[in-house]
């Protein structure tokens, strides 16, 4: 059986992706700063917490890092772990480039020292490219961060293509855009929508306050996301892939959708406020994901009605 190890197991793809590795006979091991006071929420969910293998690990902590790469002796390695929020790494700049490129370092020295012939997955974003001005984006687009996560997540790029060509490791990352599903927690922009407008339609929240509405973002389904990152690793050799549906959307239309979900016209509830808009934001992002149907056999399966149906749906359940 193979073995693999998810930093980063209790997000949403972390545990997507558990799940994914579990149905095709993998031993799992996940990783959390502290294992033994973290829920596991969306593992319950899914209903695999008691088939993975908790871990305490800090990334940032080289140590650590080595430590839970000898016992575990994995044969694909998954860096799902860091801060994940846009909005929040204006607030906590040092800790998203610590948590996402120190960890991700350290994660690659690692595996060097071991010398044990490891695949290292590594979770980069569309957010390396910036404003790409509606131009789709693909492998050879040039990166433009336009905030903190988005400067550790190419930083973290890097890191992996350094090492992949200075030591020779299987080492890929794939550059995801944006994915969702019933696990997001509601400090993303698209539970926050599908929660408030469920809340609405039940009488216990009155309006939405949202920034930038017309944004435009290309979103995919978390479940179809992780199984490209999976193909990933089953590749005779090592490469960077961006991962999109090729469409993308404004966000009035994601609110649209779901607000007619619960019966409800959008625009008597959501509110505008200048107040929740980032300092810099990026007004249409695409991606083009043609490398990743050429090479793995990818392709989204689900597009953005059908994400925010399932959201919507999902909700009874949490």
């Amino acid at each position: 059986m193979k073995k693999a190890l998810i930093f980063g197991v209790s997000g949403q793809d972390g545990a997507y992706l558990a799940k994914l590795l579990l149905g095709r006979d993998y031993i799992v091991y996940g990783t959390s700063r502290d294992a033994q006071v973290s829920s596991f929420r969306n593992l319950e969910y899914l209903g695999i917490r008691d088939r993975v293998e908790l871990k305490s690990t800090a990334l940032n902590d080289f140590r650590s890092v080595l430590q839970i790469l000898s016992k575990t002796r994995p044969d694909e390695v998954y860096n799902l772990a860091g801060q994940t929020s846009v909005g929040l790494s204006f607030e906590q700049p040092v800790e998203t480039l610590e948590s996402i490129a120190v960890g991700t370092l350290n994660i690659l020295e690692a595996i060097r020292f071991i010398g044990e012939p490891i695949k290292f997955y590594n979770a980069a974003s569309s957010e390396v490219f910036g404003d790409t001005k509606g131009t789709a984006a693909d492998e050879s687009t040039a990166f433009s961060p336009r905030s903190p996560y988005a400067v550790a997540k190419a930083t973290a790029f890097w890191e992996v293509a350094n090492y992949r060509e200075a030591y020779g490791l299987y080492a890929c990352s794939g550059i995801l855009f944006n994915h969702d599903s019933p696990l997001r927690p509601e400090r993303f922009v698209t539970q926050k929508i599908v929660a408030s407008a469920c809340r609405i339609a039940a009488g216990k929240q009155d309006k939405l306050h949202l920034g930038n509405i017309d944004i435009q973002r290309d979103w995919g389904w978390a479940e179809d996301y992780v199984e490209a990152m999976y193909l990933m690793l089953q590749q005779s050799q090592p490469d960077d892939y961006v991962i999109a549906t090729g469409e993308s959307y404004k966000l009035a239309e994601f609110i649209e959708i779901a607000f007619r979900q619960v019966n409800l016209d959008w625009q008597d509830y959501v509110i505008s406020d200048k107040e929740l808009c980032r300092p810099t934001d990026i007004a249409i992002s695409r991606g083009t994901p043609q490398k990743a149907w050429e090479k793995l056999g990818w392709v989204a399966q689900h597009k953005i009605a059908d994400i925010v149906t399932m959201m919507i749906a999902a909700r009874g359940d949490r």
